[in-house]
């Protein structure tokens, strides 16, 4: 008898839900259903429908009867879609955080094993990090290994010029997201979530973090969606609570930059791996993006002039700015691949030709190699 009234009223919730036309509502209340039942037959086939929803396909390939959602005074678009995220290469992480991407991945990809625990999906995860290491990227990656639609929160053009609508701009932007299956990111997050003790910061701007943590407390574990910040000092504390999980991106560490600079230039520059030792070490401590712009500048300019690409990177090799021992390291490293002789090491790095030699003698090279 208790079990008929409980299912009366499951099917009276979800049939008042439904018919409010509030399908996150609906979602999530299914996916609470999947996780109660002790019915494992009926709760696997809720998941299954529940991953194969209609508005996987229908929301943004072009769907006559729902468009993304524009700011109501300049009709602006308040989303960015990839349908399709493509990326120029794959992105190359520490171990911590290519795990933790994959993990996202795993667990929607195998949500049966999830629910079988009585657990859902990571819902909201923040990507933290410097300028250029990857966080865009990170979401790329993510929404294409799970072959869901990418859609990226254009913060300028959600901050209406009109204050008191910016709110309503956030809200109808990420209860559009809900009802989507696919990755939201939120990039620079810090724009609207800083620290409501900010006295720089009038009200209104204030209020849309309590919008954003209301946002965050009723997210489907349907949805994943990624926010991304330059400037973590700036975040509200309530705000970092809010995500379920936190990834730092670093600068690259010189096996990571080795690595990312050979998937650059392997297919160019037939000395690809003796370059990406030797630039791994004169561009230490900058950012992928960073790396990438100057051997593709470097690139450019071979092909303008006709010269090897070679000449060109020599040129990204000026360590001057270095401390001794670095610069010390990569005169030795120059020497030793053979990329340019000594006497050009010497002009690049302004270590004197003696240390070098003395350095390789030390590592084992012989005299007749030292010329």
């Amino acid at each position: 008898m208790e079990d008929s009234e409980k299912n009366r009223e499951d099917f009276i919730h979800l049939a008042r839900v439904a018919l409010s036309d509030r399908q996150q509502d609906v979602y999530a209340f299914l996916n609470r259903l999947a996780k109660r039942t002790e019915d494992r037959d009926f709760a696997n086939s809720l998941v299954e429908l529940l991953r194969k929803r209609p508005t996987r396909s229908s929301t943004l390939r072009r769907s006559p009867t729902v468009a993304l959602p524009v700011d109501t005074d300049s009709r602006f678009q308040l989303l960015r879609a990839e349908e399709h995220p493509t990326l120029p290469h794959e992105p190359i992480y520490a171990d911590g955080v290519r795990d933790m991407l994959k993990r996202l991945v795993d667990e929607r990809k195998q949500l049966e094993a999830l629910t079988e625990a009585g657990l859902e999906p990571t819902r909201t995860v923040l990507f933290t990090g410097p300028p250029g290491v990857g966080k865009t990227m990170a979401a790329r990656w993510v929404a294409r290994e799970l072959d869901r639609p990418l859609l990226i929160l254009d913060l300028s053009a959600v901050m209406s010029s009109y204050l008191g609508r910016t709110g309503t701009n956030l809200r109808h932007v990420l209860d559009y997201a809900k009802s989507i299956d696919c990755v939201l990111l939120v990039d620079e997050l810090d724009a609207i979530a800083k620290r409501r003790d900010d006295a720089a910061e009038i009200g209104e701007l204030k209020r849309l973090v309590t919008v954003l943590l209301q946002q965050l407390d009723d997210w489907p574990s349907s949805g994943l969606l990624l926010a991304a910040t330059n400037h973590e000092e700036l975040l509200d504390p309530a705000v970092w609570r809010r995500f379920e999980e936190q990834v730092a991106f670093g600068l690259p560490e010189r096996e990571a930059a080795r690595a990312f600079v050979n998937s650059l230039l392997e297919f160019v520059e037939p000395n690809a791996s003796e370059w990406s030792d030797v630039l791994s070490l004169a561009l230490a401590g900058q950012s992928f993006s960073d790396i990438e712009r100057k051997v593709n500048s470097a690139r450019r300019s071979a092909a303008l002039n006709g010269r090897k690409i070679s000449d060109h990177l020599a040129t990204l090799l000026s360590a001057n700015d270095c401390p001794k021992n670095e610069r010390i390291d990569l005169a030795v490293q120059l020497a030793k691949s053979g990329l340019v002789s000594q006497r050009r090491a010497h002009e690049l790095t302004g270590v004197a030709r003696e240390t070098i030699r003395d350095r390789l003698r030390s590592k084992g090279f012989l005299a007749k190699d030292l010329e």
